[in-house]
């Protein structure tokens, strides 16, 4: 089936159709750099790698840009530089070297273009001017504020009345605002902080024109898709929306968001022990800890074992579970070793899940029939179905991103030198005990296997081993 997204906008799955099936752009929302990423993070990078790896495969690699932004001027940062007493620089280069190195053992693709906010401070300057011009925004007491009546549609995204909203503040009105929801697009900077010149003096943006800013000048309006998590559709995507069509003089009309993004995608909260990330509590979890404990691909299987736009608790059963799933698919490739692979498309079951809104679920159950398929073939020595099925499959992973690594050293783990060569010599000692039928030495070998916490899996090539998960 073609490809369907769920439109977060529009609240309800549609049919994906590119303005240019020449140049289909995607825009996500990326980290602030002043901290490592925690596991909630790593979710919106996962799935959109998902979703580019498919609009790939669906429009060829050549006519997909897929732009994901580093914000490296922000409050957080000021303040971690200030505890550290070293450059703002020095905090957001080791962060953003961190986040790419977490990212990569989770085999997320890099992004086509990574616009870094403080690259684009003269576009931001032009873009709030723009929305000046256009009615849209004022400036006040060295700041710049979009006036949310201007735009006729705010809150359509979110699907909150502006009325509703300004009735029912409760947060401190600025004196130099018009009403309370105005938001900050310019502000000025205080003497220890970094700042830019602009017309309306020495400042920097705020939060939510930095991605409306770059979005133009790195994609081009208005782009295909926008994604991000669940909890930016309020209030920075609904922002974003209101100055990117503003900017341009779209204030006053009913399909005005149209002119920013045709397609709104948000994944789900992610809870662990299904509790709120909270320092409170002191349940945040980093992924810079999480990728050094266990494989990324077994946190990558996890971020994916349920639908995007459902809520993920994360505990120790769900990565047990995305280990023992994980091993299964590379048991079978690993016993098949020997038979090379067809280059094949993935079967219709497998993408008519993964075109339903990324259906990774529905898409996971076809690689466990494929990894079926191989142990079926091998067993009864029907290599053309093996390799066919090991074609499937290799196809199938491609696209959710996982079978990278080597299926001997995944099944092995992270064992020691002297580990792998008391194995490797005991299994020798198994196969000749066995051929001589010393049943009770094939015993005592075995003993020591599971000892050693090792799992021994005979094929018609001989046996391989794994580490018990």
């Amino acid at each position: 089936m073609p490809l369907h997204i769920h439109d977060t906008l529009r609240r309800e799955k549609r049919l994906f159709t590119p303005r240019d099936a020449s140049r289909v752009s995607l825009y996500v929302c990326g980290p602030t750099v002043y901290d490592y990423a925690h596991i909630g993070n790593a979710r919106p990078p996962v799935v959109f790698d998902v979703l580019v790896r498919l609009l790939r495969r669906t429009y060829g690699a050549d006519h997909v840009i897929y732009a994901r932004n580093v914000t490296d001027v922000d409050d957080k940062i000021n303040q971690k530089a200030a505890r550290e007493g070293v450059p703002i620089s020095e905090v957001t280069a080791r962060y953003e070297a961190a986040y790419l190195a977490d990212m990569a053992l989770l085999n997320v693709s890099p992004p086509d273009i990574a616009p870094h906010v403080t690259d684009y401070i003269p576009a931001i300057v032009d873009q709030i001017q723009a929305i000046i011009d256009a009615g849209c925004a004022y400036a006040a007491e060295g700041h710049v504020l979009f006036d949310v009546s201007s735009y006729k549609n705010y809150g359509a995204l979110s699907g909150r009345n502006l009325d509703d909203m300004i009735a029912g503040a409760r947060v401190e009105v600025a004196p130099y605002k018009k009403n309370p929801h105005d938001f900050v697009l310019w502000k000025p900077s205080k003497a220890d902080e970094p700042s830019w010149p602009s017309p309306w003096g020495e400042g920097r943006p705020g939060w939510h024109i930095e991605c409306s800013a770059m979005i133009e000048q790195t994609l081009g309006l208005p782009i295909d898709i926008h994604g991000g998590g669940i909890d930016l559709v309020f209030p920075h995507h609904e922002n974003e929306i209101a100055q990117g069509v503003c900017a341009h003089g779209h204030a006053h009309g009913d399909q005005a968001h149209d002119e920013y993004a045709r397609y709104w995608m948000h994944n789900g909260f992610l809870t662990v022990d299904a509790e709120k990330m909270s320092k409170s509590i002191g349940n945040v979890l980093l992924l810079h800890d999480l990728v050094q404990a266990m494989p990324g691909e077994v946190v990558r299987w996890a971020l994916l074992s349920a639908h995007y736009r459902q809520p993920l608790d994360w505990n120790q059963s769900l990565l047990d579970q995305s280990k023992k799933s994980l091993d299964r698919l590379y048991g079978a490739l690993h016993r098949s070793s020997g038979i090379e692979a067809l280059d094949l498309d993935p079967p219709a079951d497998f993408l008519k899940s993964i075109e339903d809104d990324l259906n990774t679920p529905g898409a996971m159950a076809s690689l466990f029939a494929l990894s079926s398929e191989i142990e079926r073939g091998m067993t009864a020595g029907d290599l053309d179905a093996v390799a066919q099925a090991r074609g499937r499959l290799i196809a199938c992973a491609s696209i959710l991103g996982v079978l990278q690594a080597d299926p001997a050293a995944w099944l092995e783990g992270d064992v020691s030198d002297d580990l792998r060569v008391e194995v490797d010599s005991l299994l020798e000692q198994r196969a000749a005990a066995r051929a001589a039928k010393d049943w009770p030495e094939a015993d005592r070998i075995r003993d020591r296997l599971n000892e050693l916490n090792v799992v021994v899996m005979d094929g018609p090539d001989g046996a391989t081993w794994r580490m018990k998960g």
